[in-house]
């Protein structure tokens, strides 16, 4: 429990006309004092929420001429609270340590205020700072951390969104922190002076930390300008003993043996990387449907989407379980499942994708359109009451087998449910995108035995397109509100969906 006491200050000439907030934040131990709540209604019940939240051992005396069903509640889980059901007598003051006034009538409240006063014991007014010796302040707490929030009784509104805030932003490993401190300091011989220096030896190491980074990145820039200096030689030496004009024509000459459709497939790597960078899925859903309205052969497309999206999908799997957004449990739940389902979509799609391409092709750019949709769904849905997610195993190798089958659909189908029903975003992105390195590099290897590398020119082209776009990927990514970005890729997909159908029939 803390409150914040007012110091009267003596005004000096020349003061500034706002001198700031003056109150002194002072920690109280409320089970060796004892408080007296005079009201037992709303904002009774409030104030003896917070009370008996941060001390539940403080020995609180209630007295209104109603109590309410709330604080009737808290008093049977708390034998230290005592209420009565009258109206307040000068007595109830004796041998009390504070009080606490929350009653409707202005004139009793002010009445109430003056006894305790006489009897100088500290008072808060609800609702009426001017009349309050110390305000009872918002709270944020971190198992042993706690943060009391002031005003300076202006706004209560604003203390609490102030105290959502560093809710949110304050990690509850805090507590582990200062628990661990705690035991070093215990453990810790000596006067103050050692502590002092001993306990800097020991956080040195986050300084050093910092340090070994910048002499790193120092490292990189010229470990990178030694090598930039030496392509720089070997490309002298290449160009001075081979004609330049050879290696233009050769190079055009390979440029005009290229598949007719090359430029459709760098641009599916383009705009790929560029909806993957902003909205942080839809890399296989986009290049899948731009793919296929280029010609591409499903079989083909799909290994071209898994072999091209598997190393971006092993780096960022890596990064997310380096940085503890992986859930182990979740992850072991989906890995099995997804890995089998790609490996099955795989085989069905190159079984079935030459000799049935007439009714394949419709049914992925069917599937595509459905996932566009849903997508867009996702953007314009309401917040819904959260349920319990049981079967893991059949939706990761559901959104294994469709993201082979279909060249994408991993990222929406298993990202999107999981999120949807409950659980938390951090862990679900990091788990899926580290199982999506398994799924994706199980799919590629199966196209590859069955298809070898008969497609290494879609390969190339989305890498191509893939890397023009990083950069600018890079930047968009987090920049657009989701809304938008997820809108801007449902109409997209469905836009290419829609290409591919009226072209078919």
């Amino acid at each position: 429990m803390t409150t914040e006491q007012i110091i009267p200050v003596k005004q000096t000439t020349g003061a500034t006309p706002d001198p700031g907030n003056l109150l002194f934040p002072v920690f109280l131990k409320l089970e060796d004092l004892k408080v007296l709540l005079v009201g037992g209604g709303k904002v009774g019940a409030e104030k003896l929420s917070a009370l008996l939240g941060n001390s539940p051992a403080a020995p609180v005396t209630v007295v209104a001429i109603s109590i309410s069903d709330e604080v009737r509640k808290l008093a049977k889980s708390h034998p230290n609270l005592t209420l009565h059901e009258r109206a307040f007598v000068e007595a109830d003051l004796v041998n009390q340590d504070l009080v606490i006034i929350a009653v409707n009538e202005k004139e009793s409240s002010l009445a109430i205020r003056a006894a305790a006063k006489d009897k100088k014991i500290l008072v808060n007014v609800a609702d009426t700072p001017e009349q309050c010796d110390f305000y009872l302040s918002s709270i944020v707490q971190k198992g042993n951390l706690k943060i009391a929030i002031s005003t300076n009784g202006k706004s209560p509104t604003a203390a609490k969104r102030i105290k959502e805030v560093l809710n949110h932003a304050l990690p509850p490993e805090l507590d582990d922190m200062i628990n661990n401190l705690h035991a070093v300091r215990n453990k810790l011989n000596g006067n103050f002076e050692y502590k002092v220096k001993r306990l800097n030896e020991i956080t040195r190491i986050l300084v050093e930390k910092d340090n070994v980074e910048r002499e790193r990145r120092v490292r990189k820039i010229v470990t990178y300008s030694l090598i930039a200096f030496a392509l720089m030689l070997v490309g002298h030496f290449i160009f001075s003993y081979l004609p330049f004009q050879r290696i233009a024509d050769d190079t055009v000459k390979w440029y005009h043996q290229l598949d007719p459709n090359f430029h459709w497939m760098v641009l599916a790597g383009f705009l790929a990387q560029l909806v993957d960078g902003a909205l942080g899925m839809g890399y296989g859903v986009t290049s899948a449907t731009i793919l296929l309205s280029a010609g591409v052969s499903p079989a083909a497309m799909s290994g071209s989407i898994h072999t091209a999206e598997m190393f971006a999908s092993g780096a960022s799997g890596y990064s997310h379980y380096k940085f503890g957004n992986v859930n182990k449990k979740l992850f072991k739940a989906l890995v099995i499942p997804g890995i089998v389902g790609a490996v099955f979509g795989a085989i069905l799609l190159v079984k079935f994708g030459d000799s049935q391409t007439a009714y394949i092709k419709p049914v992925i750019a069917t599937y595509t359109m459905l996932l566009g949709l849903r997508i867009l769904w996702n953007a314009f849905k309401k917040e819904q009451k959260k349920k319990k997610f049981k079967h893991y195993g059949w939706l990761a190798g559901f959104g294994g087998f469709l993201d082979s089958f279909g060249g994408g659909g991993w990222g929406p189908i298993v990202t999107t449910t999981l999120i949807t029903k409950g659980r938390s975003p951090r862990f679900v992105i990091g788990s899926v995108s580290l199982t999506e390195f398994f799924v994706t590099l199980a799919s590629a290897f199966s196209f590859f035995f069955m298809l070898g590398v008969t497609h290494w020119q879609v390969i190339v082209a989305l890498i191509i397109g893939g890397l023009l776009a990083a950069p600018l990927a890079a930047k968009l990514a987090g920049k657009l509100p989701r809304k938008i970005s997820l809108i801007l890729l449902g109409i997209l997909v469905i836009f290419w969906s829609l290409k591919i159908i009226v072209k078919i029939f």
